[in-house]
C-alpha cells in the first residue's frame, strides 16, 4: 500500500510502498477514506512525542471502510466506521468503569503503531469503533478526529458546562473551534482568545460574544471585566505556559479549568499560578479523547443538526500535501483544519 512515512524529524514525509497491514483477531483492516491532520501529529513530526520514531506512519483521526474482519470483530466487510484515537482494551478497571480514555493498556495508531496516513490501516480492538452515519461525509468524520470528541467530552463529561455559563477558549485551532461550536450548542456564552485576527473574526462569525487578541495586554483581566467576574469554564487548547495561566487567571471563584492542549518537550512541566487555584477554589480538569461508548450521543447531536461541524474542515488535501500542512503548524494557522481525502495524489 501507499503510505507517508516519517524518516527524519521536520523533514518531508516519504511517500513509499509499504507492506499491507495484517488484520488482528479482534480487529479490522480499513480502507482509509479520510484522515485528519492534527497538531498532535505535528508534535510527533518535530520529535516532541516519545512514541514517534523515524519509520512511523502518522495519522490518528480517521474513518474507513472495512475490507477485512477478524474472527472476533463485530463489524463486517463493507461497513463504514469511525474510530476514536484511543483503542482501549475493554477489560481493565478503567475501561469497566466507563473511563476508557485512561486505559493503561491503550493502543494509539500513529503513536507507536502504524497510523492512517496510508491507503489501509489495521485497527485492533474493533469494539471501540462506531458506524459512520450516512449523513456524515468521510471528510467531516475525520474532522471530528480527536478534536471534536475531546472537546465534547471535556465540556460535558468533565467540566459539566451549563447553559448560560461563560466559556473562555484559549486557542481557536481545531479543538478550540470544536469547543466553540459545542459550547454554543449547549447554550454557553463564548469568549475566544487567539493571536490570529482571522481566527478571532471567524470565531465571532460562529457565535462568540467576545474575541480577544492575546498580544493586546492582560487577556485574563479583559475576560474578568467582560464577564463581570470571570469565566465559569476556561479551556486551554495549546499546551503552553502563557495560555495555561491565562486560562486559570480568567476564571471566577469556583471556576473550572480544562487542559486540552498537550504539554510536550520543555512545556511538559510549567509553573502554574497555584495561589489563584487556592484562593478562588478552582477545579482543574484534563480531557484527552472520548470514551467510545459516548460516540452515539455526539453523533446524534450532529445528525439532528444541533451541532454543525462543517466549519471545522477547511481544506481537503492529498497525501502528498501532508508535509506542507504539518509545516504550517510552525506559524499562525488560518481557521479550520486539513483532512486527507486523496491517498493516490
Amino acid at each position: 500500500m501507499r503510505a507517508a512515512v516519517l524518516r527524519a524529524y521536520r523533514a518531508d514525509l516519504s511517500l513509499e510502498t509499504v507492506p499491507d497491514p495484517v488484520c488482528e483477531a479482534d480487529g479490522v483492516v480499513l480502507r482509509v477514506l479520510s484522515c485528519g491532520i492534527c497538531r498532535s501529529d505535528w508534535h510527533g513530526w518535530v520529535g516532541e512525542h516519545a512514541r514517534v520514531k523515524p519509520g512511523a506512519i502518522p495519522g490518528h483521526e480517521y474513518c474507513g471502510e472495512v475490507v477485512e474482519a477478524g474472527p472476533l470483530a463485530k463489524f463486517r466487510v463493507g461497513e463504514r466506521v469511525i474510530a476514536p484515537f484511543i483503542l482501549a482494551c475493554g477489560e481493565c478497571p478503567e475501561c469497566r468503569s466507563g473511563q476508557s480514555t485512561t486505559c493503561g493498556n491503550q493502543r494509539v495508531p500513529g503513536f507507536g503503531e502504524p497510523g492512517a496516513y496510508a491507503e489501509f490501516i489495521s485497527v485492533p480492538r474493533s469494539h471501540n469503533l462506531a458506524l459512520l452515519p450516512e449523513s456524515l461525509s468521510p471528510a467531516l468524520a475525520a474532522g471530528l478526529g480527536c478534536r471534536v470528541t475531546t472537546a465534547y467530552h471535556a465540556l460535558t463529561g468533565r467540566a459539566a458546562l451549563q447553559a448560560g455559563e461563560w466559556l473562555a477558549i484559549h486557542g481557536t485551532g481545531g479543538v478550540g473551534l470544536s469547543a466553540l461550536l459545542i459550547g454554543r450548542a449547549l447554550g454557553a456564552r463564548i469568549i475566544a482568545v487567539d493571536v490570529v485576527p482571522e481566527r478571532l473574526e471567524h470565531a465571532l462569525g460562529l457565535g462568540a460574544e467576545c474575541a480577544f487578541d492575546a498580544r493586546d495586554g492582560d487577556v485574563a483581566e479583559a475576560i474578568r471585566e467582560a464577564t463581570r467576574g470571570g469565566a465559569h469554564v476556561s479551556l486551554e487548547a495549546l499546551g503552553i505556559p502563557a495560555t495555561l495561566n491565562a486560562s486559570i487567571d480568567c476564571l471566577r471563584p469556583l471556576g473550572r479549568h480544562i487542559q486540552i492542549g498537550m504539554p510536550t518537550g520543555h512545556h511538559a512541566k510549567v509553573e502554574v499560578n497555584m495561589l489563584a487555584v487556592y484562593m478562588k477554589q478552582l477545579s482543574l480538569f484534563a480531557s484527552r479523547g472520548m470514551p467510545a461508548w459516548r460516540y452515539p450521543s455526539l453523533l446524534s447531536l450532529i445528525e439532528t443538526g444541533k451541532v454543525d461541524v462543517r466549519p471545522i474542515v477547511a481544506r481537503q488535501v492529498a497525501l502528498s500535501e501532508a508535509s506542507r500542512e504539518l509545516r504550517a503548524f510552525d506559524g499562525p494557522m488560518p481557521p479550520g483544519v486539513a483532512v486527507i481525502t486523496d491517498f493516490a495524489g
